[in-house]
């Protein structure tokens, strides 16, 4: 649940018993209430403190920017867009980058978001990882923002490949040597990925079967494959 906020108290002599509000369901109820614009502003942060998120909530916030552009903070917004990369595939940082002003989209490190979200939906995460390692000063402020990258790569990885070359899948979640060792221990044991030796004993993560890297597995009706799926599918195809 989101931060709560009081309901204003009447005077003494007609007080009532005080209600409190979740931040969803100020959004609910009146959503272009600029009033709430702040408790908005700390919901966000609070969704990095706490590792949540609440795309509604962080949409709420930018619209209510364009009714109030000088109270915007560029450092809130980008926090929500690197919260929307997190989410990925889910189309959240399309939706959020929708309701920011062009000019507020050429602030430096928005445009850095925007290219990073560029590299991942075209599943070129050598470009990617090197993008971030030159700009660790705007993502590091979002604990979780590595994991949930890697966990995307895998995701994009799993759809297309029943086996992957380790090279490629440590320069798609940037880990390599002992700590890469580590990570495969726990992805064996945990999710089911099995390792083997192909040619010239290169080694081979095996992902676990699903409908789309095994076509056997594959339903017959029209709309087995999800849209955002084949979209994503063709950038690391080509």
């Amino acid at each position: 649940m989101g931060r709560e906020r009081e309901a204003p108290q009447k005077p003494q002599q007609q007080q009532e018993e005080v209600v409190s509000y979740t931040v969803e369901q100020l959004v609910a109820v009146n959503p272009y209430n600029p009033d709430i614009l702040p408790d908005l502003e700390n919901y966000v942060n609070e969704q990095v403190s706490s590792l949540t998120y609440s795309l509604d909530a962080n949409l709420c916030l930018l619209r209510l920017y364009q009714f109030e552009p000088e109270r915007m903070s560029t450092q809130i917004v980008a926090r929500i867009l690197i919260k929307a990369l997190m989410a990925m595939p889910a189309p959240d940082f399309g939706l959020c980058l929708f309701l920011i002003p062009e000019r507020v989209q050429m602030e430096e490190q928005l445009k850095t978001l925007i290219v990073l979200s560029h590299y991942l939906e075209t599943g070129r995460f050598r470009q990617f990882w090197d993008e971030v390692a030159k700009n660790r000063h705007i993502v590091e402020a979002v604990p979780g923002f590595e994991q949930a990258i890697q966990a995307y790569a895998i995701h994009l990885l799993s759809l297309t490949y029943q086996k992957v070359p380790r090279s490629m899948l440590a320069e798609a979640i940037n880990i390599e040597g002992l700590s890469l060792d580590k990570f495969l221990e726990q992805q064996v044991s945990s999710c089911g990925w099995t390792l083997e030796k192909g040619h010239g004993q290169v080694q081979l993560i095996v992902l676990p079967s699903n409908e789309f890297n095994h076509p056997e597995l594959k339903k017959n009706t029209a709309d087995s494959i999800p849209l955002e799926h084949v979209t994503r599918i063709f950038p690391i195809l080509g």
